[in-house]
């Protein structure tokens, strides 16, 4: 009898051992595993399929429109901005947006949330922002509001400390001169 106790103890003591040990050693490989898919997709190439500048437009029953222009009327409410498909790629990006307007603006705006740093002659704004995606496209638009200036602007997009696309545009005034009168 006494043989048999000691027997059941080895066998109960060693499936006790054992057990720790199968379930202690699936978890390090899958804590591994995804350690090395997070710095995997950290280190996705940046390749730029496509890169453009234009104005959106809200259609009647709410549909937003981009079109390509490097022109943009100086219109209350109007937006304009970038788009930029990135190659293959998913997951955050984190892009860093130069803005340089010719003369100062009344004001500066952004959405709530966003990094925004102007330059001490407040014609630069520096926006930086982390954004993710599922099929590689990135973007910023920006809303003309009453006291933007007119004329040539010019934006340069950022990922890391790499230029990954410049635009240089013009905000055009809608006003139209006055015809010369004659007395």
């Amino acid at each position: 009898m006494l043989m048999r106790i000691w027997a059941v103890t080895v066998v109960l003591t060693s499936s006790w051992l054992t057990t720790g040990v199968i379930a202690a050693e699936p978890i390090k490989p899958v804590a591994a595993a995804s350690q090395r898919e997070a710095q995997k997709k950290d280190s996705q190439p940046i390749i730029v399929n496509k890169a453009d500048f234009g104005v959106q437009r809200v259609g009647s029953q709410g549909k937003v429109t981009f079109i390509p222009t490097f022109r943009v009327p100086l219109q209350e409410g109007s937006k304009y901005g970038w788009q930029i498909q990135l190659k293959d790629y998913k997951g955050a990006v984190t892009w860093r947006e130069i803005l340089r307007l010719p003369k100062r603006p009344e004001t500066w705006g952004v959405d709530t949330g966003q990094d925004l740093a102007i330059s001490p002659d407040g014609k630069e704004a520096v926006t930086k922002r982390t954004q993710t995606t599922t099929d590689g496209m990135i973007q910023n638009f920006w809303t003309i509001a009453p006291g933007d200036p007119d004329g040539k602007h010019k934006i340069q997009v950022y990922i890391e400390d790499r230029l990954i696309a410049s635009f240089e545009f013009e905000i055009v005034s809608l006003k139209k001169p006055k015809p010369n009168s004659r007395i």
